[in-house]
């Protein structure tokens, strides 16, 4: 057997378990039929390093939004290694054409190299203005920076995602790895990239915030008709 196989079982059993919770009459009825197209932004947290396409966050994320009922496609547009720089850079094109929403993952890197947190705080500022004033509906990722910067450092950086969160109005989710950062059953070898499994559970805590998107977005696209 390969030995890669016990642990996309393991992942998929996870994804089933939570595709397979039964939605009550009432959560039934609130679900939106309106299609909602996300476009998930990022590195390679996004992109779905060292896992296959189909067990990537956007892929996962997307079949349990279906299960539950929503008619949401989400769009995979992560680039490994990539910082908020190269973000800020190719955004323009990955918003053509424009989807519905965007969950906004990126920083990891540039805490992981120990780039001046003011640099990608200048990036991700820039990209919301942007996506702001495209009327284009956000949740922001928030990421945390590794403790060998020092505490300063982890300050500076950490601050980042919920001042410019509070800054455009949009919706945070505190750190897209909560849960899974650090935990050796969820992380692959080298010890910083999410198994699928890791990737499930990831989508499993995560889901709430993006079911508010998801239907915010809805609502939005139902008033205009």
């Amino acid at each position: 057997m390969n030995v890669l196989e016990p642990i996309r079982m393991l992942a998929l059993a996870i994804v089933l378990s939570l595709l397979s919770s039964p939605l009550s009459a009432v959560d039934a009825a609130d679900v939106p039929t309106t299609p909602v197209t996300i476009l998930a932004f990022g590195d390679s947290l996004t992109a779905g390093y060292g896992v296959k396409a189909t067990e990537a966050f956007p892929a996962q994320l997307q079949m349990a939004l279906e299960a539950k009922g929503y008619k949401v496609t989400v769009l995979n547009g992560g680039v490994s290694g990539d910082t908020t720089s190269g973000g800020a850079q190719r955004l323009d094109w990955a918003l053509e054409p424009p989807p519905d929403g965007v969950i906004l993952e990126l920083g990891a890197n540039d805490a992981l190299r120990g780039i001046d947190p003011k640099e990608p705080r200048a990036n991700l500022d820039a990209m919301l203005e942007k996506l702001k004033a495209k009327n284009i509906a956000v949740l922001i990722a928030g990421m945390r920076a590794p403790n060998n910067w020092g505490a300063d450092y982890s300050k500076a950086f950490d601050a980042i995602y919920p001042d410019l969160a509070a800054k455009y109005g949009y919706p945070l989710y505190p750190f897209f790895l909560d849960g899974v950062a650090l935990d050796r059953s969820f992380s692959q070898s080298d010890g910083l990239h999410p198994t699928a499994a890791g990737i499930a559970e990831i989508v499993k805590r995560i889901l709430p915030e993006v079911e508010t998107l998801v239907q915010t977005i809805a609502q939005r696209k139902t008033s205009v008709k």
